[in-house]
Parts: structure tokens; C-alpha cells; sequence
């Protein structure tokens, strides 16, 4: 566990160098999110119709999903790609380490940092000037951050699944077009789950990407009580598990049939 937990601490310190594009990503997300609250304004003002969320919460749901935007699993690390374009993966395998656990590792510090330079700014501004609720409840506080490393841990393990794909896919263009729109579509970063219509609902519940973002943030905001956090956390630790599996034995015929190429 030691060395897994020193390529964390080290991923982690490295990506916070990167603060010019933490600045920028910080106000890019300001914007889109101030046009998002808009839109969201214009629908709720055009109807009289019942919604199953108030626009204040709606308000809430889309600057949780600003500020943690970079937690989303929609990208690889550029120098995975690299390392496998350019054939130097071979020394990942020369490490006297497990492979999976030490991508997984970096996954994990690829999540953190940049969420943590970003949510940061974003909640002190958001809360008191941008119409950001409070959570609410402490409990709900509680249950969001658990549901939150439990999102955590759901997305390094789509990320290490999809890095290991490059074993195959070789210059992960198509998967890079691909992975965006399904994570921020079926996650409720672009539109909140519960706005879905009724039929989509259960399909959206069987999916992993609803335990990133709508979960933690239904938490948040009361609509799921903070005692109901064990069954958020069930689903997010049972798709992680699953994800992990698939990962690991995707892994090991890659390495079986790995051609490297480049060098």
C-alpha cells in the first residue's frame, strides 16, 4: 500500500503546479455555469408546469457540478497515452509493482488535484454571490462528503478502464469523442437527473455515471436523506468493484498480446 500511496502524494503535488490552467478552468466553469443558471431560469419561467426539483435547487446542482467538474471520468492523462503511443509503457512493466493499483493510483491523484485547485474558489464564490444553497443539513454535509470519495474512487476506476483500452485502441481518439458526451449526459452534469422523464429513470439507476455526480449532490441538497448515504455508497463501491474486475482482467490480455511499438 505504501508505494501506491507515495505515487498518489507525488501525482497529486505535480498536477498542483498547474495553477495558470486551474485559473483558466476555473473561469471557464464561472461562465458556462452563469449561462447554464440562465437557461435553467428561462425554462422555469416559461412553464407552470410542476418540476421534481425547485430552480433553487436546480441553482445548487449546477455549481456543485462546476466546482467539481474535474472529478467527471471524461479523460485520460495525456502521458498514459504517450507512454503507450511511443512504446516506453514497457518500463510500467519493469516496476516491481502492480500495474492496475499503480494506474489506479495515478487516476486517483489525476482526479484530485485539479478538483481541488478548481471546487475550492468555486464554493466561495458560488455560496455567497451566485445563489448556491448550504447543505441541507450537517448530516447532509457528512453524507455528501462520503458519497463524494465513494464518487471518487467510481471515477478513477472508469478512468483506469478506459486508459487501459489504449492497449488496443492505440491513439484513443474515438473513445475520447465518446466517453465525454456519455459521462456528462448520463452523470446529470449537463441536465439533473431527476428532470429526466420517468422511463429513462431506471435505466439511469443502473448505470455507474448516476453515483459521480446526481447521487452526491441529491445528498447534498436533502432530496436524499443523509441516512440513505449507505445505499449511495453500496451502489457506488459495487460499480467500482465491478469496474475494477473488468479493468484488471482487460489489463492482463493486453499485457498477454502487447506489441510495443515505437521506442
Amino acid at each position: 500500500m505504501k508505494p501506491y500511496l507515495a505515487i498518489i502524494s507525488a501525482r497529486f503535488r505535480m498536477l498542483l503546479q498547474y495553477r495558470a490552467a486551474a485559473v483558466a478552468g476555473f473561469a471557464t466553469q464561472l461562465f458556462w455555469g452563469l449561462i447554464r443558471v440562465m437557461i435553467f431560469q428561462a425554462f422555469y419561467e416559461s412553464t407552470l408546469a410542476p418540476q421534481p426539483m425547485t430552480f433553487a435547487d436546480v441553482v445548487t446542482y449546477v455549481w456543485l457540478g462546476q466546482a467539481m467538474l474535474r472529478i467527471l471520468p471524461w479523460d485520460v492523462e495525456g502521458e498514459h497515452r504517450q507512454m503507450i503511443r511511443s512504446g516506453t509503457v514497457a518500463y510500467e512493466l519493469l516496476r516491481p509493482l502492480d500495474l492496475y493499483a499503480t494506474w489506479f493510483s495515478r487516476a486517483l491523484a489525476f482526479r484530485i488535484a485539479p478538483t481541488t485547485l478548481r471546487a475550492l474558489p468555486m464554493f466561495a464564490l458560488a455560496i455567497p454571490f451566485l445563489g448556491m444553497g448550504w447543505p441541507a443539513s450537517w448530516g447532509s454535509a457528512a453524507a455528501f462528503a462520503a458519497a463524494m470519495v465513494g464518487a471518487l474512487a467510481l471515477s478513477a476506476a472508469i478512468t483506469t478502464l478506459v486508459s487501459i483500452t489504449l492497449l488496443w485502441t492505440l491513439s484513443g481518439d474515438g473513445l475520447s469523442r465518446l466517453i465525454p458526451a456519455a459521462v456528462v449526459l448520463l452523470s446529470g452534469m449537463i441536465v439533473p437527473l431527476p428532470l429526466f422523464p420517468g422511463w429513462a429513470q431506471g435505466i439511469l439507476n443502473l448505470l455507474p455515471f448516476r453515483g459521480v455526480v446526481d447521487l452526491p449532490f441529491r445528498l447534498y441538497m436533502g432530496h436524499i436523506p443523509p441516512g440513505q448515504v449507505f445505499a449511495v455508497l453500496a451502489h457506488q463501491l459495487g460499480w467500482t468493484v465491478g469496474l475494477v474486475a473488468i479493468g484488471r482482467l482487460a489489463l492482463g490480455r493486453g499485457i498477454r498480446r502487447l506489441v510495443v511499438q515505437g521506442g
